[in-house]
Order: structure tokens, then sequence, then C-alpha cells
């Protein structure tokens, strides 16, 4: 009797946590007003999870599940990373990675090699290893990134033979994003992080200047919206490479033990694995000892997978009515962008496939050069029209203008100060907010409207592969360059990029200490100066024009260059002395210890002295014009 009272108690408790839980995924994923929801239902399952704690042995003789324990802790896991996506707060990403974790090494949903085959539990299981991927893949645990998918593979291979009168289809496709999205992401084993380190990203030279700098009004930065919508780009659930990066770009790096690299089969996080029936001890205080209490915390981040029109303007309202006054909040839209173009590859015969693809090509170069070549001049008077003529593409092909985000869509929300960073083949159509304002002045940062590729004709193939250039450069600066160079993982050696980054980080450091004693410096960037996180965007935008500069082949309005809105001071210019010969340092240091002994010999003999003018075209590299070495 005592049993059946236990079984159904736990039963009951069950039921209630499910009924909360529902309530809760059913919420708004944005807003500050929904925490006392959470409250609840973290009590439910908490209450839950000590219950079948002290009641397990009597659980398990009534018919408890191991599948059944694992589920248990895989809610809450679940509950830990959605708080973690509305509050950005790190300690809730950790709590759920510590769940997660244990119900892996606990072995919670394995079955009994006698036991029955159930699909439910093994769709549970399947949807464990999907989420923990996604929750490994934001806490930068990649070698934890690859065992996992190795075992997701292995499990879908195993419920095809096992459970052939159900369709998997939906699961190979999760196992082939998360492949794909391991490929695309090409962080080298040995990088820094891309979150913001204060050992690496903090300036000792500049800090005096830091400490001492004033402007007339200085915004905090809290809130950040990050939306992208592009054909067949690189993701992993929701989340988009291009977002990912962007996400880790805005966020602290914890200097514990807990992001050090370390192999997956060790005793990671300081608790004992444990794999006996009756274990289904998870320690929820774990995380609390391996985040950094000496941070501050991170910039909330609002992040939208290919969201409508009407979707990113109301979430965009409903952060800007809760944005303080002395708060500036970052808009990152990365989007492909219109008018329109015919995307839909039609039938061709073998005799006309040649002209109608060479007029197709015809017909979009004549729109780019029409796009950057009648952009609206700073100096001129805008009209509305000025306002709502190239947009952004947020929608499928062939839908309506109701899918068009215009630039006008935006000059509501700058009654608040944004600070704005447009990825777009038609980014420059937004440089019209700088001067229409309609209550404090607005930072643009506008990506090239054309990525400089090896092979230009590839440029969407190269923007759905390994995502944008501009958004690599902002947030992984070290590995958009060596991209650019043809530099492949195994390429440069560890010391070699060590010493890269030394370069790269003394430069940040120097530009830093110019902007900071700036007496010419706009206000819109030095109102945002102090703030760490877009400090460092402004200066790696400034390394990115530059590199960018030295690849452009004509005149201004390049289309292969980003722009930012107001100008920052000339002597950071992309023509700055000071900082091309950072760029050509750079260059200098990592192309030539890549050249076997023979080609830099060589290459010394017929190029030295090296010239900014010179065009380099040796090794693997035959494609790749380097014009600053």
């Amino acid at each position: 009797m005592a049993e059946e009272d236990v079984s159904s108690n736990f039963r009951a408790l069950v039921e209630n946590a499910d009924r909360k839980f529902a309530r809760v995924r059913d919420l708004p994923a944005f807003g500050r007003a929904q925490s006392h929801y959470f409250h609840k239902v973290f009590k439910a399952y908490m209450k839950l999870w000590n219950y079948q704690q002290s009641h397990r042995s009597k659980l398990v003789e009534s018919g408890l599940n191991r599948w059944e324990i694992g589920e248990i802790a895989s809610r809450i896991g679940q509950l830990y990373f959605s708080q973690y996506m509305r509050t950005s707060e790190a300690r809730f990403l950790l709590e759920s990675y510590v769940f997660y974790e244990a119900i892996l090494k606990r072995r919670y949903f394995e079955e009994e090699s006698h036991g029955k085959r159930d699909l439910g539990a093994r769709s549970k299981e399947l949807r464990f290893y999907a989420r923990f991927l996604l929750v490994a893949l934001i806490v930068d645990r990649r070698e934890m990134v690859l065992h996992l998918g190795e075992k997701l593979r292995a499990l879908v291979d195993d419920s095809k033979s096992n459970f052939r009168e159900t369709n998997f289809k939906e699961w190979r496709l999760v196992v082939q994003e998360i492949t794909r999205f391991t490929k695309a992401d090409t962080n080298l084993t040995y990088v820094r992080p891309l979150r913001y380190c204060a050992m690496l990203d903090s300036y000792p030279a500049s800090q005096t200047y830091l400490a001492r700098f004033h402007a007339k009004k200085l915004f905090k930065f809290r809130d950040a919206l990050l939306a992208s919508y592009h054909r067949n780009e690189v993701k992993y659930a929701e989340v988009t490479l291009d977002t990912y990066r962007m996400m880790q770009c805005l966020e602290w790096e914890p200097s514990g033990s807990f992001y050090q690299k370390r192999p997956v089969e060790t005793k990671e996080n300081g608790f004992v694995v444990d794999h006996t029936l009756t274990s289904g001890i998870i320690d929820m205080k774990l995380a609390a000892d391996m985040a950094d209490p000496s941070l501050p915390p991170n910039p909330r981040k609002a992040v939208l997978y290919r969201p409508t029109v009407s979707h990113l303007l109301a979430v965009l309202a409903m952060i800007c009515d809760e944005l303080s006054p002395e708060c500036v909040m970052l808009i990152y839209l990365s989007a492909s962008g219109g008018p329109a173009r015919d995307n839909v590859t039609q039938p061709e015969n073998a005799v006309g496939s040649s002209r109608t693809s060479k007029s197709k090509l015809l017909a979009r170069a004549s729109q780019e050069q029409k796009s950057y070549k009648s952009e609206p001049q700073s100096n001129g008077h805008k009209s509305s029209g000025d306002y709502y003529n190239d947009y952004l593409w947020l929608g499928p092909r062939g839908g309506s203008g109701s899918n068009n985000l215009y630039p006008g869509d935006l000059i509501p929300f700058t009654r608040k100060p944004l600070f704005l960073i447009i990825d777009s083949d038609t980014s420059r159509a937004f440089k019209v907010l700088n001067g229409a304002e309609r209550g404090e002045p607005v930072a643009l940062l506008l990506s090239p409207l054309k990525p400089s590729l090896e092979n230009p004709s590839a440029d969407d193939t190269a923007a759905a592969l390994n995502g944008s250039q501009f958004t690599f450069f902002l947030t992984a600066p070290l590995q958009a360059f060596c991209q650019m160079l043809g530099l492949s993982n195994s390429d440069p050696e560890p010391e070699v990029y060590d010493e890269a980054e030394s370069i790269l980080s003394a430069s940040f450091s120097e530009w830093e200490t110019i902007l900071l004693t700036s007496k010419v410096l706009n206000l819109v960037w030095a109102q945002v100066l102090p703030d760490q996180f877009l400090r460092r965007l402004i200066l790696r935008f400034i390394f990115c024009r530059s590199v960018l500069t030295s690849l452009s082949r004509t005149e201004d309005h390049d289309p292969y260059l980003p722009q930012c809105h107001p100008d920052l001071p000339e002597s950071v210019s992309a023509g700055s002395k000071l900082v091309q010969s950072a760029v050509q340092r750079l260059a200098d240091h990592l192309v030539l210890p890549s050249l076997s002994t023979s080609t830099r010999h060589k290459t010394r003999e017929t190029y030295e002295p090296l010239s900014p003018s010179l065009w380099l075209e040796v090794g693997r590299w035959n494609r790749l014009y380097v014009p600053f070495l």
C-alpha cells in the first residue's frame, strides 16, 4: 500500500510539473515580465526531483524506468537553458550543462540489452542529445559537441534499424545540421575564445586614458537583438552560424576551470562519475562554483531565427520600451537585400543556357552597381522615398512586400540610443538613418555589399557555407584574416598564430588609445566607447575596413568595403599609415613562415623589398591577391 501511495504521489507530481512546463513553453520568448512563471515551474520540478531521490528504491520497485528519471533531469536542463536564452545569465547556461552532462554520464536513457525497445523512450533520448548539443555548442565545449554528434549519428542509425516502421528523416536532417555547423565553424583548436576575455581584450597601455575618458553623455550596453534570415544558411536548431558568433562575442568569458579544454573521457566539472542503478544525485549548486562572480552580467540578447518583419518589430518595440534612458541597444541584422531578384533556376536547353546565364549575371551586376552608385549622399537632402527604397528581405522567395524591412521601419526606434550593425548586400540603404533620428543619434556599422573572395562568382555559396565575412571579422578578426589568406586549420603553426595574436592585440591597443585621446571623435562613438563589447566591435571594424581596403580594386564607394556612420577619426581611417602598417606586419608574419623554403627564397628574391602596391601570387594563394605584401 505504501508503494502505491509513493507511486501515485510521484505521478501526481509529474503531471503537475508537466502542466506548468507546458505553460512556460508557450510564453513569449522575450520580456522581463515572465520570471514569476519560471519560479513556479522550477519549484515544481525541484519538488519532483527531490521526491524521486528520497523514494528512489520504492519507485524502482513499482516500475519506474531509468529513462523517466532522465526525462525529469532533461526537463530541468531545458528550463535552465530557456531561461538563459531569455536573460543571457551565464549561471542558467552552466546549470543546464550540468544537468545534461549528468544525464549522459549516468546513462539514464540507455536501454538494457535484454529490455523491450520503446519508441517513446527512444524519441526522448534523441531529443536529449539534440538539446544537449545546442547547450554544449553555446558553452563552447567543442570536444563534447563532437562526441555528442557521433552519439546522435549512431543513435539515429540504430533507430532506423530497430524501428523500421518509423521515419527518422527529421533526425537525419538534425545530424546533417550539426555536421555542417561544426565544419563551417573553423575555430582552430588553440585559438582564443570568441567571448570577451579580460586577459586578452583589455589593454594595459590604454587603461589610464580609459579611466580619464569622459563625454557629455555615456551609455551602458545592456540589451541586444540578433536576427538572421538567409537561404541555406548554416544553422543548428534555431541558431545560425552568424548569430552564434555574435552571441558569443557579446558575452564574458569566465576564468574558471569549466572553460578549459579537456578530453571528454576525463572527470569533468569536479564530480565523480557514477553509473549505479540507484544513482540519481545531481549537484544543482555545482554550476555556481564554475561561474565567475567578478564579471558583470552579460548583455541580454533576443535571438530571432528567420523572423517575420512584424515579429522583429514587435520584439524591438518591447525591448525599447523596457530600455533605460542611460542604456544603448545593439541591433544586429543579417539578411539578403532587395529589390527582390528571381533566384529560381529555370530549365534551359543546351543552346540557350549560356546566353541566359550571362544575361542573368549582367542584370545582377547592373542592379548591384546601381544600388551602390545611387546611394543618398550624407550632405544632400533626403526625401521620404529614401527611407523606403532598398530593404532587407525577411521572408521566403516569392513573398509579398510585407517581408521587406525598410530603413524607415527603424526610425521610430531611434528615440532610444541604437548601435546598429547591418550585414547585407543592401546595407548602405540604412545610412539614411544618420541624421533622421527622432531622439538619439544612431551608430552605424555597415557591411560591404559584396564579400572579398578568391572566386567572386561564389558570393552566395561562400556565405551559405562559411557564414558572413563581415560578421566573421567582427567576432573573430584573426581567423577571418587567415581565411582570406587561404590558411587552413593546420596553418599557421600554433606559435606563429600566437605571435600573430600579439601583433593584432598591440595594434588594437594603439588604436584604442588614439580613439580615447582623440579631440575630433564624434559624440556618437564617444558615448559608447567606454563599453568593452562595443569598443571591441569598433576596433575590429577598423581592422576589417583596412584589410578589405588593401584588397580593393576600385575607387570610392567600392562595394567591397564596409562603412561606418558617422565617420571615425581620420587617424584610424582605412588609408592611415598607422593602420595599414599594422595590417602589413600581420600579413608578413602569417604568410612568409607558411611558405616552403624554396618558395620563400624565390618570393623574397623576386619581390624584395615588399611593397603595398605589389600583388603576391604564390603556392596555395594562386587565386588570392594580397596587395599589402
